[in-house]
């Protein structure tokens, strides 16, 4: 099973991340957090390092069904979704396939809704 949905793109980096968030949104996401992998790596570690970028991606409310029923869930909050430069014009967008990582949780209660997400992560990517 993979543990991510992905498209590429024939785009530019930048009009990648907008398209990708705004997809996003289309299907109830909110993105909290925004890391540029790039530039952490440069700062850091003095390397060059491909565009990358991870989003946080939100739905709250299936974000407060889930910390309903699992109250350490937090941990895998929110859905990271990557948007990296592959080569040219040629860029991958993946999401974290929620339904894989709720495997780990044993919490019945949870399956309903990581299949939610899978769906509208799924959705997000596939209009892309």
């Amino acid at each position: 099973m993979n543990y991510y949905i992905e498209t590429t793109l024939n785009t530019d980096f930048n009009s990648a991340v907008e398209k990708t968030k705004e997809a996003l949104s289309q299907q109830g996401f909110g993105v909290l957090s925004e890391i540029d992998i790039h530039e952490k790596l440069k700062d850091k570690l003095n390397v060059d390092f491909r565009k990358y970028k991870i989003l946080g991606a939100c739905n709250p409310p299936n974000a407060y069904k889930a910390l309903q029923q699992e109250s350490k869930i937090g941990t895998m909050l929110p859905c990271n979704v990557i948007v990296q430069e592959m080569g040219e014009n040629k860029i991958e967008v993946a999401a974290v396939d929620p339904v894989a990582s709720m495997m780990a949780v044993e919490n019945e209660k949870l399956t309903p809704i990581a299949e939610e997400i899978k769906g509208l992560l799924k959705k997000a990517i596939q209009s892309l």
